[in-house]
């Protein structure tokens, strides 16, 4: 494994080339807690870091810990579609789950100030990087304090706060045993039940729990429909069911859904959500108008950078 020295932590070599892990996918709309700060580049590769650099045990663990979250000893998306570095995040359940109920009639800047605001009141503080304090997802216990509702929305989170505090309440009243642990149980359920099971909270539909399913629960098949994705279905994609209705309703959501199923297999809702990337701003990309094909402009130097905390696969981390 090759080591190279940068400031204060002591950088490796994760063996993993930027074909393979794009760290654009932080900026996706996946997850909402990574941060850029100074850029470090290396040629051709990705590297790793942790304050605690020289503990062997924990280099392991981290390691570990970063392939299990880019999945990347699971299929690459340039196998079912022409966007090469592009992966699904394979999330903590309770952070996913309570992001993507911050996501409704959202953007990810204001998603990711709210998450942001949520660690600090409630989360624990695991680091300071580059003079900066980072803090932990709170765990539901955290958040099970007198009047969260009206401390979220102090905070700014609107109606969503009532939506956090009805899951949190239901989550400890239905598993008091599990707590928020229990979500991970719905990565063995067939994925329609799962995703019934997370409508089963206030602030959940459709699309809140196909993001879960697909980003934390490992239902790959789970495919997130906006009006945006129903579009690219129209244009690109061959989806021509036509509908008396301007607004995309449950049954197009489901039509739409089963229409990329049948195109794209197993994975389809990996080589959806590289449709969707594509189309964000953030990214420098061409898309052609040919089937199943999206081209990208691509950066050969990448490098990310692990606070280490308590919580395994919820990480407070900067890029």
């Amino acid at each position: 494994m090759k080591i190279i020295k940068s400031s204060s932590l002591l950088w490796k070599d994760l063996c993993i080339p930027p074909t393979e892990l794009r760290l654009n996918t932080l900026r996706c709309g996946q997850s909402f807690r990574w941060k850029q700060m100074n850029d470090h580049w290396t040629p051709t590769t990705i590297l790793f870091g942790n304050h605690d650099s020289h503990n062997k045990e924990q280099e392991q663990s981290t390691i570990t810990e970063l392939r299990d979250y880019f999945q990347l000893d699971k299929v690459s998306l340039k196998e079912s579609i022409q966007f090469k570095g592009i992966r699904i995040l394979r999330q903590d359940p309770w952070e996913n789950l309570i992001s993507f109920i911050c996501s409704s009639n959202n953007n990810i800047t204001r998603i990711s100030q709210m998450i942001h605001k949520l660690c600090v009141q409630f989360g624990k503080k695991v680091a300071v990087f580059e003079d900066e304090a980072f803090y932990d997802f709170p765990s539901l216990q955290e958040l099970l304090v007198p009047n969260l509702e009206s401390i979220l929305r102090d905070l700014g989170f609107g109606y969503r706060a009532r939506y956090i505090a009805h899951t949190a309440n239901k989550i400890k009243l239905d598993h008091p045993e599990l707590g928020e642990t229990w979500l991970g149980t719905l990565r063995n359920r067939p994925y329609l039940e799962a995703k019934k099971t997370l409508m089963e909270f206030q602030g959940v539909g459709p699309k809140v729990a196909d993001c879960v399913c697909l980003m934390s629960l490992d239902h790959t098949e789970s495919i997130p429909v906006d009006t945006h994705v129903w579009q690219i279905a129209l244009k690109e994609y061959g989806f021509n069911k036509k509908s008396s209705t301007k607004t995309l309703n449950s049954q197009l959501y489901n039509e739409v859904g089963d229409h990329f199923r049948l195109l794209f297999g197993k994975y389809s809702g990996w080589a959806h959500s590289v449709l969707f990337t594509a189309d964000l701003k953030t990214f420098e990309t061409t898309t052609t108008k040919r089937k199943s094909t999206i081209s990208v402009t691509e950066k050969e130097k990448e490098k990310v950078v692990i606070i280490k905390k308590r919580r395994v696969k919820s990480k407070d981390a900067v890029v």
